[in-house]
């Protein structure tokens, strides 16, 4: 029985709803997606990234020891999922990118790959990563 960590990317959003929104509308539509499921907004996330559970913890080790970027991701083992959003891009981005200097093939590829959705993070605010420890 293995155990991974799953990064899942938010893709895209749709709204529960019969009609078309007029372009009028549009930015209750925007609103409503800031406030969420409350209104029915269903968030559709898609695996961006997949590694195993061990590699997982050798590969966040590489980042600073007693960092904020070391602790958010530790949240994986201590909590089992952890979500990054737009608050999170620098510090995280800023860690993973100065790691990678100790950082092994398969680990540069995972920071290159946090790297660039991190960036896309930072180009839309509305997409987020939800990361989980997940038992096979």
């Amino acid at each position: 029985m293995g155990e991974s960590v799953v990064f899942s990317q938010l893709r895209r959003k749709f709204i529960d709803e019969n009609d078309a929104t007029p372009a009028q509308a549009q930015q209750v539509v925007y609103y409503s997606l800031a406030i969420g499921h409350h209104l029915g907004v269903i968030d559709c996330l898609e695996t961006a990234l997949s590694c195993p559970w061990e590699d997982y913890l050798v590969w966040i080790a590489t980042l600073e020891a007693g960092s904020e970027a070391r602790r958010k991701m530790e949240g994986v083992p201590r909590y089992g999922e952890i979500v990054i959003d737009s608050t999170h891009v620098m510090l995280l981005a800023n860690a993973f990118d100065r790691a990678q200097a100790r950082q092994n093939a398969q680990q540069l590829a995972w920071s290159k790959a946090l790297l660039s959705m991190l960036h896309d993070i930072h180009q839309e605010s509305a997409i987020y990563l939800m990361v989980r420890r997940l038992r096979d």
